[in-house]
């Protein structure tokens, strides 16, 4: 009944179609709950970091194994098509015209199967995992082998974002209720896991009266709109306003269950094995049985003591081996700015001049270790600017403005956090192709095909291939990046790959103009990558609206004579 869904799904792009589509259907789910990760490609929630492990090169040879079919048959197939799911279900008909044994697919058995992918390990595994998938292909039917594949390969194809499916089970069990829009919404962002909701939901409204938040566990964080002088900022959060400092580092959240303390970037990644020194440094600074802090990492050089850019550390969000060294070598200090939960209580209600007294009273300050953002409180303009200059002067990237009355919501939210720096033209992008180099580059693939977020899809806005250094320790390199984007490609043609859309960069460019060369109908002018941005995700990019407003933007400039 999945691929009964996703074929509708398939059949089309309006948003309100497939709502409605996913809505009627999740009734049908209950006692199956955890069947709704299917609909996003998953197997697991969102906040499990178990993956596949599957490449396209094995995935071709599984459904050589499952087809008995040669491999130079299959990638002769896959070149011409474009889709190894497509190849799989053209093959699988021509199988079921004189298939013997083959049996139907049950969906518990296909997620436990899946499941036991992710969790194949050790000696033999790639021998074990190609042992499941063809198991499950030889037993398709051709539209399940397609689905099969292209959920393999993280490439569903069905038009479902996170919004959407939030957006259905609303719709399912409170329908034109725009409050219970919201409260399923902030009850995915505390506990990022579609089964629970859709459970929750399956029980009534009551359950979300009372939202759980679990300690041990990661959890989507507030997000600031941007504005441009303080006037506005008053303007949105009110008078007086808490200011902060905006630090040039990454978003960490550190969550206590009273037993073990873990770490998680804002894409849900858990960082722990990867921060041994904020581990430390939270039991001795902390004071608290059970808490979770919303905190941003700063890097820092040890012998000048002086604070480095967020791409100076970003290397340590991914390492796994060597890690003592980049310990010394790129220390990082934790600064405090928010609490959701303390010693038994959920504390995201509380206004958030509440929750500052609450980390006022568990923090000990020890700089260059853990501390708490430096902040005021004030309504006046000149002190406010003075104290974003003195952020500017000291390094950091601008300030923080927030509401001192708002309860904290995950998400990007007008009236609750702004954030105010330099005006620069930059937007977090992510990488959906590439194109390998030529000359002293030739070999890898050094230009980068970005897009942004559109109504839960991915529309291209340019192609970028400055930015990026020549040499390691300077910074992200076109090596590095080459290496990453190789583990997830899709499908190749000609000198150009498709990959899979996880890789976040942030990119700067002089203007936005029309352009019927991209998706989106736009190109970035002049593009560079300023960043890779390995501690975020696809949530966190620019929409087509953000691009929309940097094209007004522009006009306006070039109008008053300053572009």
């Amino acid at each position: 009944m999945i691929v009964e869904l996703y074929e509708k799904l398939s059949r089309t792009t309006k948003k309100l179609e497939k709502t409605k589509i996913i809505g009627d259907f999740l009734p049908r789910l209950k006692g199956h709950e955890e069947w709704i990760y299917l609909l996003r490609g998953r197997v697991f929630a969102e906040y499990d970091v178990r993956e596949f492990g599957i490449s396209t090169q094995l995935v071709i040879k599984a459904i050589v194994r499952a087809f008995g079919i040669a491999n130079e048959d299959v990638v002769e197939r896959f070149n011409k098509i474009g889709d190894l799911g497509d190849v799989a279900a053209q093959l699988g008909e021509r199988k079921k015209q004189h298939a013997l044994f083959s049996k139907e697919l049950d969906v518990g058995h296909v997620l436990a199967s899946l499941r036991k992918v992710c969790e194949t390990e050790g000696k033999g595994a790639v021998d074990k995992k190609l042992g499941i998938i063809s198991e499950l292909l030889y037993n398709a039917s051709p539209h399940e082998a397609r689905y099969l594949i292209r959920t393999l390969l993280s490439d569903l194809r069905v038009g479902v974002a996170d919004a959407l499916v939030l957006d259905a089970i609303a719709e399912a069990f409170f329908i034109n209720d725009e409050g219970m829009k919201e409260r399923v919404k902030h009850a995915y962002d505390l506990l990022t896991d579609f089964a629970v909701v859709l459970e929750m939901a399956l029980k009534g409204r009551k359950t979300f009266e009372n939202i759980p938040v679990v300690p041990g566990r990661p959890l989507n964080v507030m997000l600031p709109v941007k504005v441009t002088e303080i006037e506005e900022a008053f303007r949105i959060c009110g008078i007086p306003a808490a200011l902060e400092h905006k630090y040039d580092g990454f978003r960490m959240v550190i969550t206590s269950d009273g037993k073990q303390i873990r770490l998680f970037t804002r894409r849900l990644e858990e960082v722990t094995r990867q921060f041994p020194d904020v581990v430390a440094h939270v039991k001795e600074f902390v004071k608290g049985k059970s808490f979770i802090l919303d905190c941003e990492a700063v890097g820092y050089n040890p012998i000048k003591k002086q604070y480095l850019p967020f791409e100076a550390i970003s290397q340590r969000i991914k390492r796994k081996y060597d890690i003592d060294k980049l310990i010394d070598k790129l220390p990082v200090e934790i600064n405090v700015f928010d609490i959701l939960y303390l010693n038994g209580k959920n504390t995201v209600e509380m206004p958030f001049k509440e929750r500052r007294d609450l980390l006022e009273r568990i923090i000990h300050e020890q700089k260059w270790k853990l501390r708490l953002s430096t902040q005021i409180v004030t309504g006046d303009l000149k002190e406010a600017e003075r104290f974003y200059k003195a952020a500017l002067k000291v390094g950091e990237e601008g300030i923080m403005i927030k509401n001192l009355n708002a309860r904290y919501m995950a998400g990007r939210y007008v009236g609750y956090i702004v954030k105010m720096k330099p005006l620069v033209a930059d937007l977090d992008l992510v990488i959906v192709g590439a194109e390998y180099g030529t000359g002293k580059r030739a070999g890898g693939l050094t230009s980068f095909i970005v897009a942004c977020k559109s109504n839960g899809d991915f529309v291209e806005v340019g192609k970028v291939s400055s930015g990026l250094k020549e040499k390691e320790g300077e910074g992200t390199t076109y090596t590095e990046l080459n290496d990453i984007l190789q583990k997830i490609v899709i499908s190749e043609e000609g000198n150009s790959v498709r990959v899979k859309p996880k890789v976040i960069v942030s990119v700067t460019y002089q203007n936005v103009q029309h352009s019927p060369s991209y998706s989106s109908g736009f190109a970035l002018r002049f593009p560079r990558i300023t960043h890779y941005r390995p501690e975020r995700g696809t949530g966190d990019i620019a929409t087509l609206e953000d691009i929309k407003r940097e094209v007004l933007r522009g006009q306006r400039l070039r109008k008053n004579g300053e572009g």
